[in-house]
């Protein structure tokens, strides 16, 4: 329990991290909102810590409206805005169990994973390692591939093979079979991807990507394929990890894929709680679903998306340690569906979070 002033309080003090630095800095702090509205102050004292763009962190309101969408926009963290307490080394951070509600770099990639680990504070979701080779695409799947897995085609490209070697790259690509999308290895939301018809229009898309990650994955589409995700959640101990209800993402016409905008700025995407499969194909994908989480090494919890062809043959699209969390995003929703309210999903992980403690997992 957390000692103030040489007493012991009653409950656990939980530390909600959001914000930071990566493209999602926004959408991170609207899963916190969510966060912070569902922790039981019965149960927990809770601390909220923002961290602005360029990487500073404070002490902001926990107050959940604080980090909801407006009508002015998006929330963000400023060291201007009113919710500000004051700015804070991470050394002054004191809590029994930290939330990062962090999506992509400098947040779910490993990074703020380590810094927990050296500070000895417990923290939901995967450790140093796992965070890090799911936040990378073309590591996560030359991963799965090594185990057995059904990955797509693709081709990887690092920031020396296109200064360097720019037409073997395109040459590469070019074997691939068309569309492809050409995606910043290490980004999340859909940000700086780009479908591309043909070999003529890869180079802009690669160089589109590289604006967010010098290293880029260059993917076969799977055209005509069902989106369908699954939930995954580590148990309590040592018993094997669970997985939820499948769901289905459908996209209007006006976008070419489950894009940024698709994701979080309109109505184009249609999110189906659960998806129309038989029961056999639930159980088997989310058979698959808890595979993909232990070949990794993850932890806590992850979403696993797959894409569904039209042979019914499964490919295993992308892996999120951090997944959005709203409450009404597609992990809550299919675990709620699965019998597990919002507010129990998070007692659950931090449960887990606190019974595997700090140090390698």
């Amino acid at each position: 329990m957390t000692r103030t002033a040489g007493v012991d309080t009653a409950l656990p003090t939980v530390a909600v991290i959001f914000g930071g630095q990566s493209s999602e800095h926004s959408i991170s702090c609207l899963s916190a909102a969510s966060v912070l509205s569902a922790l039981d102050p019965a149960r927990y004292e809770v601390l909220a810590v923002g961290i602005d763009r360029d990487g500073s962190w404070y002490r902001v309101s926990a107050d959940p409206a604080a980090w909801a969408r407006s009508t002015e926009g998006l929330p963000v963290v400023e060291a201007t805005s009113s919710n500000v307490y004051g700015k804070l080394e991470f050394s002054d951070l004191a809590a029994d169990v930290v939330f990062p509600v962090l999506h992509g770099p400098f947040g779910e990639d490993g990074t703020i994973q380590g810094a927990l680990e050296l500070m000895g504070i417990p923290y939901v979701g995967s450790g140093v390692l796992a965070s890090a080779l799911t936040m990378d695409k073309q590591t996560t799947k030359t991963m799965l591939a090594a185990s057995g897995l059904p990955v797509g085609s693709f081709v990887s490209v690092s920031d020396a093979d296109w200064v360097r070697h720019r037409e073997d790259v395109l040459a590469r690509a070019g074997n691939l079979r068309f569309p492809v999308f050409v995606k910043p290895a290490r980004a999340g939301s859909s940000i700086g991807i780009t479908k591309v018809g043909g070999s003529s229009d890869l180079a802009a898309a690669i160089e589109q990507a590289r604006i967010h990650d010098r290293r880029v994955v260059i993917e076969e589409s799977v055209e005509g394929a069902r989106e369908i995700e699954c939930g995954v959640l580590a148990s309590l101990g040592h018993e094997p990890p669970i997985a939820s209800i499948c769901a289905e993402i459908s996209v209007s016409a006006a976008h070419e894929f489950y894009d940024f905008d698709a994701k979080y700025l309109d109505d184009s995407a249609t999110l189906t709680v659960p998806a129309e499969l038989s029961h056999e194909l639930h159980r088997e994908l989310g058979e698959l679903a808890v595979r993909t989480f232990m070949a990794l090494g993850a932890d806590g919890l992850a979403r696993v998306d797959f894409f569904l062809d039209r042979h019914g043959d499964v490919v295993i699209n992308e892996v999120n340690t951090m997944p959005g969390f709203t409450n009404i995003s597609m992990f809550p929703r299919m675990w709620q569906e699965s019998g597990m309210s919002y507010p129990e999903l998070i007692d659950h992980l931090l449960a887990v979070a606190i019974d595997r403690g700090s140090g390698l997992r």
